[in-house]
């Protein structure tokens, strides 16, 4: 190898212990720098020459300075302030701690807080990460906070879905997936696609809810809630297609994921698969496909959650959605109306359900049972703005 050569292959070294430093992949660093991946890999294998806009490009994007990078006569004091310069940081020792703290106790509160109260404390907490965003910080720092505020995006994305928000979900959910992508991290990715999928389900387009399912658990890390969820995710898109082979082949998947898995610290976190949310899923999903089972899991599930009003609330609701609708198709129309009205007054439902109670209703109504009206009534006078 010539002088030239030996030259590009240390500043590519550099460059590349640059980037992993700072947690990016190269699929993220081309996005900062605008030059394809595959020259990135080049330049920091040594294989392409590195021009000074390569190494200005790199030091723009994790801002650093550029000499960090090329030789320097005094090899020591290049070194020194490469170290200076990544332990720089006007962050305190607990700062993002406490930031990832908050992160989990709003991911922990989505099942009880109303979504618009929610969403309120999450603006807060974004206006902080975004104002730490302006601090110096180090590389690791930097990749945390972009985490954090990938979790926040996302869990407002959410809140916007279930507020019938759709706009303001998309452009939440672009950013989380923005974050993730600098960041590196899959399983923010692989969320952001499970609640697209979940939206796109609201909406009524289950193919493309269920494309985006699988999507999302093809990119997930295989150990993840995001794996298992989307997973699920599918099962109940294939179930509105009426696909009952590919409806039963997602549930065996679930129940395999789930077998053994253990509680987590904190099963109310949205982002956290709860083991004890399978039966529910299951409700839901059989529910939707007509299948007679779905009655016997539903009640399994409202007996499991009783007592649990405080905590569970919203599960609660929808379970009761999901016996109404199974007892239509046991040409039990009387029962069903009495558990729907259940739901409704329960005060819990989000925009993002107002149409399950919808069609639950206008079954019953197809049966002739009277009490439809009343059920009808209720969701006029709990919920008044509706679609």
């Amino acid at each position: 190898m010539d002088e030239s050569g030996e030259s590009d292959a240390i500043t590519g070294i550099r460059l590349r212990a640059a980037r992993e430093a700072a947690g990016l992949s190269l699929s993220a660093l081309a996005a900062r720098t605008h030059y394809s991946k595959a020259l990135l890999g080049l330049l920091e294998t040594g294989q392409r020459q590195v021009r000074p806009e390569h190494v200005t490009a790199y030091a723009d994007a994790l801002g650093i300075g550029s000499a960090l990078f090329v030789e320097s006569a005094d090899g020591e004091r290049a070194a020194t302030e490469w170290i200076q310069r990544v332990a720089a940081s006007d962050l305190g020792g607990d700062t993002l701690d406490r930031l990832e703290l908050a992160v989990d106790d709003l991911a922990a509160g989505y099942p009880t807080t109303p979504p618009d109260e929610l969403l309120m404390r999450i603006r807060q907490h974004l206006g902080y990460a975004g104002r730490l965003m302006d601090s110096r910080k180090t590389l690791a720092q930097h990749r945390r906070l972009l985490v954090s505020v990938g979790w926040l995006s996302l869990l407002a994305s959410t809140c916007h879905i279930d507020l019938g928000e759709t706009s303001a979900a998309a452009a939440r959910g672009h950013l989380a997936w923005k974050l993730a992508d600098e960041a590196g991290h899959r399983e923010i990715a692989a969320w952001c696609l499970e609640t697209r999928a979940w939206q796109q389900l609201t909406d009524g387009k289950f193919a493309a809810a269920a494309e985006l399912s699988r999507a999302a658990y093809s990119l997930a890390p295989a150990d993840s809630s995001a794996f298992i969820q989307a997973t699920a995710q599918e099962g109940r898109a294939l179930a509105r297609l009426g696909d009952s082979k590919g409806t039963y082949g997602a549930l065996r998947r679930v129940a395999r994921l789930v077998a053994g898995l253990s509680t987590p610290n904190r099963p109310e976190h949205h982002f956290r698969y709860d083991p004890a949310k399978s039966d529910a899923y299951v409700a839901t999903t059989l529910a939707w496909l007509g299948d007679p089972a779905a009655e016997s899991y539903a009640r399994h599930v409202l007996a499991d959650l009783a007592g649990a009003e405080s905590v569970r609330p919203r599960r609660i609701a929808t379970a009761n959605l999901d016996l109404g609708l199974a007892l239509v198709a046991a040409d039990k129309p009387d029962e069903a109306a009495h558990v729907a009205l259940a739901a409704v007054e329960s005060g819990r439902l989000v925009p993002s359900n107002y149409w399950r109670v919808s069609e639950v209703v206008s079954e019953i109504e197809g049966r002739g049972a009277p009490d439809a009206a009343i059920v009808r009534e209720a969701f006029r006078d709990t919920y008044p703005v509706q679609p």
